[in-house]
């Protein structure tokens, strides 16, 4: 019997000391599982990227893609490109102007002409912001951490535009430095209007990279997107004033390059005053925009 009860005695303490054991797998498991859930995607951690060390909302989407542009070769080319095309062309405008003996006129306006080629560097740098992901498959992440879409396309535009808009003042700084040289005399310099045309150029930069991303998300390839902007700023006022007529030129007037010189330029002959052209580039820039959103919604990846 004693025996017997030291049997029991044995099993009694061996069922304990397993019960206890699955006690604390079960405890350990659950610990697991609790932190598994705490730092998933529908959860906040500490150093996750919704957390508060990395910033959330609009504001945490604005910083990403200011990182992510940044991580990229594409927007130091583009404004290297950019700056050397600015030093050549101003120089040839002043050149030019000089050897012709043309009118005196603003310096500003070597750097407005010269945009119109420059402009594609600010073009391709918005573009790939939104073609590089599509193409790698990277914007699946960027919609996943920034569910609400529309924030997305927002906040590449809007850095887009603040590069942009640097990128476009730069431009006309040097310009207007550059072309001096070559002028010798033939231009006039008024600080007032040397930088209201200096802020337009920036304007139009930011402008036409912002319609641009727009495009971009409609479209979704570089390929594409750059040749239906290419289409709309080049082609499309070329065709216009090179078969001419009335309505043709009406419509030229009225497209986005064209709007935007006058706007830069501000010259008496234009059809309509600064503020106008300014409001049809907006208009341009408003309808890429929501064209662009409109896609997202409906086929976001």
């Amino acid at each position: 019997m004693p025996k017997a009860g030291g049997t029991e005695s044995t099993e009694s303490t061996e069922s304990t000391g397993n019960a206890g054991s699955a006690e604390g797998v079960v405890t350990g498991a659950g610990a697991r599982a609790g932190t598994a859930v705490g730092t998933g995607p529908g959860k906040r951690s500490a150093g996750g990227p919704s957390g508060r060390g990395f910033g959330g909302g609009f504001g945490g989407a604005v910083g990403a893609e200011w990182a992510k542009l940044w991580s990229l070769r594409t927007p130091y080319v583009c404004l290297l490109v950019g700056f050397l095309l600015t030093g050549v062309f101003t120089y040839y405008y002043g050149a030019v102007a000089r050897i012709n003996d043309k009118p005196v006129q603003p310096l500003g306006n070597a750097p407005v002409s010269s945009v119109m080629l420059g402009q594609f560097t600010v073009i391709v740098m918005a573009m790939v912001m939104v073609t590089s992901e599509y193409g790698t498959g990277s914007i699946r992440s960027s919609l996943l951490w920034v569910p609400v879409r529309h924030r997305v396309q927002l906040a590449k535009a809007l850095v887009a535009a603040a590069v942009a808009f640097a990128a476009g003042i730069s431009f006309s700084v040097l310009g207007m430095a550059v072309a001096r040289i070559p002028f010798r005399g033939h231009a006039s310099f008024d600080a007032a209007e040397a930088a209201g045309q200096t802020l337009a150029v920036g304007a139009y930069c930011a402008l036409v990279a912002v319609l641009t991303v727009g495009t971009a998300f409609v479209v979704r390839t570089a390929a594409g997107a750059l040749s239906a902007v290419f289409v709309l700023v080049s082609v499309l006022p070329s065709i216009c004033t090179g078969l001419g007529g009335e309505f043709l030129l009406a419509v030229n007037d009225h497209l986005p390059q064209t709007s935007g010189g006058h706007f830069m330029l501000g010259a008496d002959g234009a059809p309509y005053p600064r503020p106008v052209g300014l409001l049809i580039m907006v208009a341009w820039t408003g309808a890429a925009h929501l064209a662009g959103r409109l896609v997202l919604r409906r086929r976001d990846a």
